[in-house]
């Protein structure tokens, strides 16, 4: 019998919410359902909750480090939930992982340099790379006659060569495709870096999300010569939902590449931790398994739902059958609507906002991602909605 009740409604309007209060700031139709930015719309465990409320009942928020306790949390959930046996004096605290990839950035290339990514990939990797003013350098990945995506392994050796870039942006699990990258891909991936210097900046913040029959591999625990070549990147915040509280890891071996990391991370003035952030994810990390295991059997029926419910009602989408993640990457090509047409057609006929797949580089022109973590009442209303706008679209 289920402990957690994930179709509890919350509501989350009028909270400020990114998700749901910045439609018309945004310039969305104020009555279209939100399913884009991937947070979930369920409660922190109980846990959490209680650790949170105990430290605000202690009264004093002044400037906190990511102690003992916090670090031992870390690397004991790497270990037990991922076979990654790491030292706690490897992890430099930041506040996010879209952070920590633009710190990657700063501290590990100059101006001009090449940045290379795989796309169609999570938006911010192009931004923080085109922000510090780096250039963006792509090995695009492929969409099989399978709908399965793979890593193109020629074009990446060959961007490497072209640019001569230093710093690759690995998304693993990946979003928004749904990959699950296999550890013969990983190491593949891995020999062509050393081969050609490069140093990999790994997010991993999807690694508590691989489905049943799928296994994360942490990027840097394939081999010493990975792990001192790898900055990875990993937070509690997606797997608990703790986003707004602003605390995420950067684990990097090599004493070398993490006092670079940690110059550029003072540079930049965010080097002192949120304590409410490292309380909530020691919290999750030292007593939040069960939630998260009841959690990923809700989101499997949730997968389950949307699976059925578009072979037997839209059959115009494909899903592209992810393997981790709780975001779901929808082929609606055989709709005939270019990238402009398909946004207006989801904003105003399905009354959706969702994430078009152009924003993910134009490899992803056609799709749209869903966010899944949410009650089945949601996800069962969004896909009525549309079901009858295709359904006009006939």
């Amino acid at each position: 019998m289920a402990t957690y009740d994930f179709d509890a409604p919350i509501e989350r309007r009028g909270t400020d919410s990114v998700k749901f209060d910045c439609t018309t700031r945004f310039g969305r139709p104020e009555d279209a359902l939100p399913l884009w930015v991937a947070d979930m719309d369920f409660p922190a465990p109980p846990a959490v909750l209680e650790a949170l409320s105990a430290r605000v009942r202690h009264g004093v928020f002044g400037y906190t480090i990511a102690g003992d306790g916090y670090r031992a949390a870390v690397t004991g959930w790497l270990r037990d939930r991922h076979a990654w046996d790491i030292q706690p004096e490897w992890i430099v605290a930041i506040p996010g992982v879209v952070y920590g990839l633009s710190t990657a950035v700063r501290a590990f290339t100059e101006p001009g340099d090449a940045v290379v990514m795989q796309p169609p990939v999570y938006y911010p990797f192009g931004e923080v790379i085109r922000d510090n003013g780096r250039v963006v350098a792509q090995a695009p990945l492929v969409y099989g006659e399978d709908g399965r995506y793979a890593i193109d392994f020629e074009a990446l050796e060959r961007v490497f060569e072209e640019t001569g870039a230093k710093l690759f942006l690995l998304c693993s699990p990946h979003n928004p495709v749904g990959r699950v990258w296999r550890e013969e891909e990983l190491r593949r991936v891995g020999e062509i870096c050393l081969a050609h210097g490069v140093i990999v900046a790994s997010d991993e913040i999807h690694m508590d999300f691989v489905r049943p029959g799928h296994k994360h591999i942490p990027f840097a625990s394939l081999s010493p010569e990975l792990a001192a070549n790898t900055v990875t990147f990993t937070s509690a915040s997606k797997t608990f939902n703790l986003a707004g509280l602003q605390a995420a890891n950067a684990v990097i071996a090599n004493d070398l590449l993490r006092e670079r990391f940690a110059r550029a991370v003072r540079v930049s003035a965010c080097n002192e931790p949120n304590v409410l952030g490292l309380v909530a994810n020691e919290a999750a990390y030292r007593h939040g398994a069960e939630w998260l295991d009841e959690l990923r059997e809700y989101l499997e029926g949730n997968w389950s739902f949307l699976r059925t419910f578009l072979r037997e009602r839209i059959p115009e989408l494909t899903l592209v059958e992810a393997e981790g993640t709780y975001l779901a990457w929808l082929d609606c090509r055989r709709l005939g609507l270019d990238n402009h047409a398909l946004k207006r057609f989801m904003l105003d006929e399905a009354k959706l906002w969702l994430d078009q797949g152009d924003m993910f580089g134009q490899e992803g022109g056609g799709f749209v991602r869903i966010n899944i973590a949410t009650q089945r009442v949601t996800l069962e209303r969004a896909l009525v909605q549309l079901e009858q706008a295709v359904a006009a679209l006939r």
